[in-house]
């Protein structure tokens, strides 16, 4: 790591928060905080070894963290929890890295909550309202959540941030975890960066700041949920976009080009969807980092990638079981419900690229229709 680098490092770490309460005196295990990563694909299992390596450290945690596993039966008939726990490693989301010894995988959702009060949700968007309503009654009252979970649901009432929905079917508070890190290279201890949202209670905040933070993984707290989870969701939109300018070889200019539109359509949706959302969220590192580097080099750009370079005669469904050997693609499904909101709201005209990159997924538009949406961008825009 360069000296720069290093010192920054160790003067965020010096700046954590010691004084609390919470984390200070708390050599009582009865006060101890109990955790369980809810989701084990790539950034879930990633999730849980972060988490594990600050349990082991920390005397406000309980050591054992809880990973709950969707089970599934590998190629060699043994199951996946059970491969996870004799070998530390989670084979198929994340081979060749160990979680540590104290994590341990449960395939059983109820059994894996039981007594943990920090719940942590990485899981695909689609399935979070299918499990909150399972955990209903099943989780303690003092529990606190937060949301790794790209992505919103669409209702009939409007559109539904994945903390929102957390809290009203749990009744919890639910921070949020967002930023620039793909997960491979948070895997093996490369340097990245991420943001923790909150609503007023910088205490709980600074809980899940010291839940996460390695030398390696540097993370900051900002008090804007919707500004925070909008950007992590919105971003793998834009990542499609540029999968699309590289599957068809237009250069860098044009996918920069791409970024920054993508990322002045973020900022306007977010606002008029929250006016509560500040303008320097976008300057996070879930913000306009996270935007970056999932442009340059998450499974969203990648897939979209393929898709040009394939014309899109090959559906992304097609792509995604074929290049992502399990994990979800995102940006496709959160494509599809912005452009709900923005078709149900009169808005497609203000939002010209979000609504390309939907019809150009839905098989509407061709691929290279991606630089052709700049045509229709309103002057008052």
């Amino acid at each position: 790591m360069a000296p720069a680098l290093e010192a920054q490092v160790l003067q965020e770490e010096q700046s954590l928060p010691h004084n609390n309460n919470f984390f200070n005196g708390l050599n009582d295990v009865t006060h101890r905080s109990k955790v369980t990563v809810i989701g084990s694909g790539n950034w879930g299992s990633v999730a849980a070894k972060l988490i594990a390596s600050n349990t082991l450290r920390l005397a406000s945690f309980h050591d054992e963290v809880r990973m709950w596993v969707y089970e599934e039966t590998l190629p060699s008939g043994e199951k996946l929890t059970d491969v996870i726990n004799r070998t530390n490693e989670n084979v198929k989301y994340l081979p060749g890295i160990k979680l540590g010894q104290n994590v341990v995988a449960d395939p059983d959702l109820e059994n894996a909550v039981r007594d943990s009060n920090m719940l942590v949700f990485v899981t695909p968007h689609q399935f979070v309202e299918g499990i909150c309503k399972r955990l209903v009654g099943k989780i303690r009252e003092d529990a606190e959540a937060i949301s790794l979970v790209k992505g919103m649901e669409v209702k009939m009432e409007g559109p539904c941030m994945i903390s929102t929905l957390i809290s009203q079917q749990l009744g919890i508070n639910c921070s949020v975890l967002m930023g620039a890190n793909i997960a491979n290279e948070i895997a093996v201890e490369k340097f990245s960066e991420a943001t923790v949202g909150y609503r007023n209670n910088r205490e709980v905040a600074e809980r899940w700041v010291q839940l996460f933070y390695t030398p390696y993984f540097i993370v900051t707290a900002a008090q804007d949920v919707e500004g925070v989870e909008l950007c992590g969701t919105l971003k793998n939109v834009v990542a499609i976009a540029a999968g699309f300018v590289d599957g068809l070889e237009m250069g860098n200019n044009t996918k920069a080009a791409i970024m920054r539109l993508g990322l002045r359509e973020m900022k306007a949706f977010s606002k008029l969807l929250f006016p509560s959302v500040k303008d320097s969220t976008f300057f996070e590192s879930c913000g306009v980092a996270d935007l970056i580097t999932t442009c340059l080099g998450g499974r969203n750009r990648k897939v979209a990638e393929a898709y040009a370079r394939n014309g899109g005669k090959r559906s992304f469904d097609e792509l995604e079981a074929e290049m992502l050997q399990g994990q979800k693609l995102q940006g496709v499904s959160t494509a599809s419900e912005v452009y709900e909101v923005l078709s149900h709201r009169g808005w497609l005209e203000l939002f010209p690229l979000f609504s390309t990159v939907h019809e150009i997924c839905s098989g509407l538009l061709p691929p290279s229709a991606i630089v052709e949406y700049s045509e229709k961008l309103p002057r008052s825009f």
